[in-house]
């Protein structure tokens, strides 16, 4: 399992200057990237990314109401080997038979991606956690629905904030999970509340040992009221300590 940072998490400072911000992660310490809406800026990102030796194993993108032929050839340029939807709103997750339609299409994303080579995954936020289907959360209840292929990506901060148990989540849905984000916080909607990992009410190492199948862990802020740098830094920080104190002990 290695480390990633979503590059969400550092929108305004892309915006103002891309290559400049993709050489602070890899000086901060970052070997890994999730790259966020990609297909505008492949070439320029594509470019920082090689210049800094960082690589993108993970990427999100709109793949369920935006052009997918050119997200998954925009992906392979970037070497992005899984993309992940990111975000289906609310009043998708509230009956059945909707869910099973959102299921039906990711599937079909999930086999055009494999003629690129490509895995195809989803993200969560609250509301998936916060709905009951059939007895289950509305994401037990559409992870069910998926092909074998098609991974997870569980947002563990927001699984809190959506009432429900990180560790026990990760756990019913076992090997599906492939991808964590990683974040802390009071657990509140308030994004610009989010601290770095390990100064919040998730138990972070606790559920990073809940997800037995996890490629990468992803380090992310919706948003954060410091210094976004600083706070990935503390995050990546924190994490690699753990991990040390960990191998320390095995």
């Amino acid at each position: 399992m290695s480390y990633s940072v979503q590059l969400y998490t550092l929108r305004n400072a892309l915006q103002e200057d891309l290559p400049g911000t993709i050489r602070k992660v890899a000086e901060i310490g970052f070997t890994q990237v999730e790259p966020y809406n990609f297909v505008a800026t492949a070439k320029e990102l594509g470019a920082a990314l090689k210049e800094n030796g960082l690589t993108a194993p993970s990427g999100h993108a709109p793949l369920l109401s935006q052009d997918q032929d050119e997200i998954f050839a925009a992906a392979k340029e970037l070497g992005i080997t899984t993309v992940i939807e990111p975000y289906i709103t609310a009043e998708h997750w509230q009956d059945a038979e909707t869910i099973r339609a959102t299921a039906a299409k990711l599937n079909a994303a999930a086999k055009k991606g494999a003629d690129y080579g490509i895995r195809v995954g989803y993200h969560n936020h609250a509301w998936e956690l916060e709905s009951s289907i059939e007895g289950q959360t509305a994401l037990e209840y559409f992870e069910g629905l998926l092909d074998p292929e098609v991974v997870l990506e569980v947002d563990t901060y927001w699984v809190a904030v959506g009432g429900q148990d990180p560790v026990d989540i990760l756990t019913k849905l076992g090997d599906r999970v492939k991808f964590i984000h990683i974040k802390d916080g009071p657990l509140n909607t308030d994004t610009k509340a989010q601290q770095p990992a390990g100064q919040g009410k998730i138990a972070v190492w606790n559920v990073i040992g809940a997800a037995k199948s996890l490629e990468v862990g992803v380090v992310e802020f919706d948003d954060y009221s410091g210094d976004i740098f600083d706070g990935i830094s503390q995050s990546l920080a924190f994490l690699n300590a753990a991990k040390a104190t960990e191998g320390a002990q095995a």
